[in-house]
């Protein structure tokens, strides 16, 4: 948090930061978020504020005790959540001294109870305009006035990571503040208030609910408890149709082809998706092109250890992978029968892979740390150098488009190429596979619109360069600025599915 002297309020930020005019004025909007901002080359901000990133999170003070903390200290303090890894945040003073005795000396208590958590807005400026990373404070509950009826009240309750939950009744619709991931006690009881509150804010109570279609997901597992009629919705479909819904100014009720990579999210076939490019509109969406799958060792694992997306890919391209943790003949045998290596056609474990093999480090702290420090790393070569970028084959299954990644695997493996350039060239590689994609869609259907959804488009550098391509080949590219593309807005996605079901 940096200060904001009275009338310059970003003449501290300067000193250390390269904002836009975009970046600028969001920092000093009434809303205060987190706003992600390039450092000054020689910034004497701390390397260990983000590691392998060329942006930080940057915000203004927002309340009164901020502005008297950072006026009489007169420098930029680090500001962090008061909560445990995976947990939403803490609201008791009482739970807030115990549970994070062991990381400070001192505790600033207010006198007022905190009656809703809430957690800070985070943007980020992509392709010329503010897109939300996170909804929080400032900015949600989000209203949406919806361009069709939902019909009866419904509530949507999003997925596993990074989490929302929405209201929806006639016309409009509510997105709640993140609640963050739901794999703990403290995150379905934030799930749980924030349901109940949201109702009780808009004197409006659901007749139904819409969740994920993966049955192990603690949003699931909860919706199924409530004895209220449930659909379920698949998680790119529902990336899709928060893509179609987009902005209002650039509403239309036609065909979409969607690009929704991610992570991983159950698909209709039973396999872990999230390479897909989805051609239709809600509630009748076709995959027409996907990532070659490939399996995965030790399944939910590799979030946090992306070594072994690596190792999966180097197999499954009949290749032998250089990492030592790769090494053991039983993990081998493992994948290689299918023992706890399901398959995935996921971008966000392919970006996991390139930055294993680009020496960013084996195992991660955070999510999406090897694919932030990637692009980080690619923007460092700036015109790509003299790498040759891989063209990736499209081949035909079916009705679906295959993209296969081999190619870039061999590019990756080859440590005689500037590991900077081997990123600035997988980023342009992926950005032309999308184009390809696309015009093999135009060709056989005639749809010209194209959408962004999945948390990969939160990657500057792909979203931006693959925006360029498909417009400069006369696309039409549709990129939500309200809606974030990553998890937290699938809730969206469920309300849109939902109210096109019922029509």
């Amino acid at each position: 948090m940096f200060p904001a002297p009275a009338g310059k309020p970003l003449e501290v930020v300067s000193r250390f930061l390269c904002p836009d005019a975009e970046e600028g004025a969001l920092l000093a909007s009434p809303a205060r978020p987190v706003v992600l901002v390039r450092q000054k080359p020689g910034s004497r901000l701390s390397a260990a504020i983000a590691p392998g990133l060329a942006e930080i999170g940057a915000m203004l003070p927002y309340s009164p005790l901020h502005h008297l903390l950072l006026n009489d200290y007169g420098a930029p303090l680090v500001m962090t959540s008061a909560n445990i890894s995976g947990e939403p945040v803490l609201t008791d003073n009482a739970e807030v001294e115990s549970r994070l005795a062991q990381v400070f000396d001192a505790c600033l208590h207010h006198d007022r109870s905190i009656v809703h958590a809430v957690d800070d807005s985070v943007f980020r400026v992509l392709a010329g305009r503010p897109r939300p990373l996170r909804l929080g404070r400032g900015v949600a509950p989000f209203e949406i006035d919806l361009p069709f009826d939902v019909g009866t009240p419904v509530l949507a309750v999003g997925a596993h990571m990074k989490n929302t939950i929405a209201l929806a009744w006639g016309r409009r619709a509510v997105i709640s503040p993140h609640i963050g991931e739901m794999g703990s006690l403290r995150g379905l009881q934030r799930l749980e208030q924030c349901a109940g509150s949201l109702q009780a804010l808009y004197q409006v109570k659901a007749e139904s609910i819409v969740c994920d279609a993966h049955p192990t997901y603690t949003t699931t597992r909860w919706a199924l408890r409530q004895g209220l009629p449930v659909q379920r919705v698949y998680h790119h479909h529902a990336h899709a149709a928060a893509a179609w819904l987009g902005d209002p100014e650039d509403f239309r009720n036609d065909a979409m082809l969607v690009f929704a990579w991610d992570g991983v999210g159950l698909g209709p076939d039973g396999m872990l998706w999230g390479g897909e490019a989805l051609l239709g509109r809600p509630g009748d969406w076709r995959r027409v092109g996907t990532m070659r799958p490939f399996r995965l060792p030790g399944g939910e694992r590799a979030g946090r250890e992306p070594w072994r997306s690596a190792a999966g890919l180097c197999w499954e391209a009949g290749l032998e992978c250089p990492l030592g943790e790769a090494s053991d003949p039983l993990l081998r045998r493992f994948w290689r029968e299918g023992w706890n290596a399901p398959p995935t056609s996921a971008v966000g474990r392919l970006f996991d892979a390139a930055s294993v093999l680009c020496g960013l480090g084996t195992h991660a702290t955070f999510e999406g740390q090897g694919p932030m420090q990637l692009e980080a790393l690619a923007a460092g070569c700036p015109d790509g150098g003299s790498l040759a970028v891989p063209v990736l084959d499209l081949a035909p299954r079916g009705d679906t488009c295959v993209v296969d990644w081999t190619p870039l695997i061999l590019m990756l493996l080859d440590e005689e190429s500037p590991a900077p350039a081997r990123a600035r060239a997988f980023h342009e590689a992926l950005a032309q596979a999308m184009l390809q994609l696309a015009r093999q869609t135009r060709t056989d259907t005639g749809v010209e619109r194209v959408g962004f959804s999945g948390g990969v488009f939160q990657n500057r550098l792909l979203a931006e360069r693959a925006s360029t391509l498909l417009r400069e080949d006369g696309f039409e590219v549709s990129w939500s600025s309200m809606i974030p593309v990553n998890d937290a807005g699938i809730s969206c996605g469920q309300i849109v599915e939902f109210a096109h079901r019922q029509g």
